[in-house]
C-alpha cells in the first residue's frame, strides 16, 4: 500500500528544518545536495518540493516568519514597554539572522531586493508586528528605530541598547 503523505505539511517541515541549515551555514555555504543530506532526504526528494535553492529559502522565510508570535507582547503594558519586549524577542537571533540576510542578498541589486518575495514576506511580518503596537501612522518610523537599535546593539557587543533611551517613540 502506498505511503500517504501530507505534501503541504511535509514541505513546511522540510522548510523549517532547512532554515536551521541556512542559519548555520549561510545561503552561499549550502547546496541543495548538502541541504538534502542535512535533512535526511534524497536530493531528488528535495527538488520535488523545491525547484531550486531560492524557492527553498523563500519557503524557509515563510515558515520562520509564520511562527513569529506577537502574542508574546503583554498588551497591558505601555507602548514603550511593548516595543522593548519586541526588541528583546528579536535580539535573540539578530546577529545570525543579519549574517544570513546579507549573505543571501550579496550581489543582488536594489531592484532585485525590492522585488524579492522573501524580503517582502519578512518586511510585512515585521510591519504587522509593529503596527499592532503603535498603529499604522508610526509603523515605519518605529520599525526603523527598532532595527537601528538592534543593529547598533549588535555592533557594540551588546552595550548599546541597555544604555539607549527609547522614550522618543
Amino acid at each position: 500500500m502506498p505511503k500517504i503523505v501530507d505534501h503541504a505539511a511535509h514541505r513546511a517541515d522540510l522548510a523549517l528544518r532547512a532554515s536551521k541549515y541556512f542559519s548555520k551555514h549561510g545561503y552561499a555555504g549550502g547546496s541543495m545536495r548538502n541541504i538534502a543530506e542535512y535533512l535526511g532526504v534524497s536530493k531528488s526528494a528535495l527538488y520535488h518540493y523545491f525547484p531550486n535553492k531560492e524557492s527553498l529559502f523563500l519557503a524557509c522565510t515563510e515558515q520562520v516568519m509564520s511562527q513569529v508570535d506577537v502574542g508574546v507582547l503583554n498588551e497591558s503594558t505601555t507602548q514603550q514597554e511593548q516595543i522593548q519586549q519586541l526588541i528583546n524577542v528579536m535580539q535573540v537571533d539578530f546577529g545570525s539572522e543579519m549574517a544570513l540576510l546579507f549573505d543571501y542578498l550579496r550581489n543582488k541589486s536594489k531592484a532585485e531586493i525590492a522585488e524579492n518575495e522573501a524580503m517582502q514576506v519578512s518586511i510585512e511580518t515585521y510591519r504587522k508586528m509593529v503596527e499592532a503596537i503603535v498603529g499604522a501612522s508610526k509603523t515605519d518610523e518605529t520599525l526603523a528605530m527598532i532595527m537601528g537599535t538592534l543593529l547598533l546593539d549588535h555592533l557594540s557587543g551588546g552595550t548599546w541598547a541597555a544604555s539607549s533611551n527609547l522614550r522618543s517613540i
